[in-house]
């Protein structure tokens, strides 16, 4: 199989299920910010980092994956005539927005009490954290600008939201860990 297809040459992409688009509209931008997300996770979870922070990581990636095969759904063309899902995977559940929770609640344990905003920075791979999670909220308004014209799956948007969280909780975390300080925002007067 060739990598290049020549098809998108004149700025359109086909959607799974074959309707052709715009390669800026609302839904490639979407999901391909999902995959610029996916890309600086990665590059996180090739730092020096406790072995549960890389499972959860690849874990991660995996359901962005997810999210990004629904998005990249032509809704129109996601059944398919024998009554079947067009995309036969797996969807991001409750468990996967709980598992986040958990996690964020594990790390935040470990933390001292957020008493100010923290300017992201103090060490290299906590930058990469900081980096991912703000990929990760212009992903989610994105996304929910898609939702607003054409609604998919609720649990995509929730994911996406508590993983934001998520790693704005594991930036502080690898301070932590990283023995970085953490400088706080104290606005001037």
């Amino acid at each position: 199989m060739k990598i290049y297809t020549k098809t998108g040459d004149k700025g359109t992409t086909a959607l799974f299920g074959g309707t052709r688009v715009s390669k800026h509209d609302i839904r490639i931008e979407s999901y391909g910010t999902l995959d610029e997300l996916n890309s600086h996770i990665g590059l996180l979870r090739d730092q020096e980092i406790d072995l549960n922070s890389k499972k959860q990581l690849i874990t991660i990636q995996e359901k962005l994956f997810v999210i990004g095969a629904i998005l990249a759904t032509d809704p129109e063309r996601a059944i398919l005539k024998n009554g079947k899902e067009r995309l036969d995977i797996k969807r991001i559940n409750d468990l996967d927005i709980a598992l986040l929770e958990t996690e964020m609640d594990i790390m935040d344990e470990q933390l001292p009490p957020m008493t100010h905003f923290v300017l992201p920075g103090g060490h290299q791979t906590v930058s990469f954290c900081h980096i991912a999670r703000s990929v990760c909220r212009r992903a989610e308004r994105l996304a929910t600008a898609l939702y607003q014209e054409v609604p998919f799956e609720d649990n995509a948007l929730k994911y996406l939201n508590r993983l934001s969280d998520y790693l704005f909780v594991m930036a502080r975390f690898l301070s932590n860990q990283l023995q970085a300080k953490e400088i706080k925002w104290i606005p001037e007067k």
